[in-house]
């Protein structure tokens, strides 16, 4: 009896490790061959399967909540999701040897089609409706096709990862050779030679706000409140072609249970110990991040902006997580 136990928990384990996506691993510390940057390779978070979340039935949900949260790149117990700065110098990609932002392990995995990204405004509606975190409208490569190959998916994304820069207001001298700037169109009508927009990418320091949206519940048949994060999106500052901010910018949103087996598998680091980092899914499941409340599910689906401004909105936020807290007191308390 004790050996069909065995043999079954070894299939049940065996099946959930073939059904777990292959993910090309994070950096280690070998950047060159026979080179290793330190006393041994860093290879455990790389190489590690992903922890999958316990089964809950709905039939076991005694109360549930949906909240949505802005975790802000400026204060300090966040930098780890915000750093390192990577950018682009010269036109090449350029990132740190062993340890990435979050943006650039987003990025990079969208680029690679490894991850699949929804677009945060209806492209339908008449007029803008931001509705992306309900997951409805994916931008996608063809099968088998990513950034690099499928033409149509690189010119669809390239909105949410670049923008162009403004137009130089130094004309350019016509190419008869006669230093004058102004060519007459076929039309007749006369045109401005202006020298091409430079494209700028969105790097990790632009990123300023991460939001995520999560549901918080009881689980009766484990007598625990947990909470699973469904979606996360960064968020830059809205600018136009001389670079005003006028505002925030939702890029995309990602579907945070497909983007757990990539941040599985990337460095955070540790202030306290460089032999203990974890990974970026390490980091979101043990809730070691700030983050502020600007939204819960209610009848007139708004956010706390919309009635709370300044300090008011902030309490809030405290009132909402007080809230939350206080039905897992009020299960316990007899």
């Amino acid at each position: 009896m004790k050996k069909l136990i065995v043999s079954a928990v070894f299939l049940v384990s065996s099946l959930v490790y073939m059904a777990q996506p292959e993910i090309n691993g994070g950096p280690i510390n070998v950047p060159s061959e026979n080179i290793v940057d330190g006393i041994y390779i860093q290879e455990h978070i790389p190489t590690k399967r992903l922890i999958p979340y316990e089964f809950v039935r709905e039939a076991d949900v005694i109360w549930s909540k949906r909240v949505w949260r802005t975790i802000d790149m400026r204060e300090k117990i966040n930098h780890p999701i915000y750093l390192p700065h990577d950018d682009f110098s010269g036109g090449v990609w350029i990132r740190h040897a062993t340890r990435w932002s979050l943006w650039t392990v987003i990025r990079t995995h969208i680029l690679n089609g490894d991850l699949k990204l929804f677009d945060p405004e209806c492209p339908y509606a008449i007029g803008r409706l931001f509705d992306g975190d309900q997951f409805k409208y994916p931008v996608i490569p063809e099968p088998g096709k990513n950034y690099y190959t499928d033409s149509v998916f690189k010119n669809d994304v390239f909105r949410f990862f670049g923008r162009l820069g403004p137009q130089s207001e130094t004309a350019l001298s016509n190419f008869d050779g006669s230093g004058d700037s102004v060519i007459l169109m076929p039309d007749g009508s006369f045109q401005t030679i202006y020298p091409p927009r430079d494209t700028l990418w969105i790097s990790s320091k632009e990123i300023i706000q991460y939001r995520v949206k999560e549901d918080w519940f009881f689980d009766k048949e484990r007598s625990q409140m947990d909470v699973r994060i469904i979606g996360i999106c960064p968020v830059v500052y809205k600018q136009d072609n001389k670079g005003n901010i006028s505002g925030l910018q939702e890029l995309f949103w990602l579907y945070f249970p497909h983007c757990r087996f990539v941040f599985n598998n990337y460095f955070v680091y540790n202030t306290k110990n460089d032999a203990q980092w974890m990974s970026f899914d390490d980091l979101f499941w043990k809730r070691q991040f700030n983050s502020t409340i600007y939204k819960q599910s209610n009848v007139f689906d708004r956010k706390i902006e919309s009635y709370r401004t300044g300090i008011d909105a902030l309490m809030e936020s405290e009132k909402i997580t007080d809230e939350i807290r206080n039905i897992e007191h009020d299960v316990w308390h007899f």
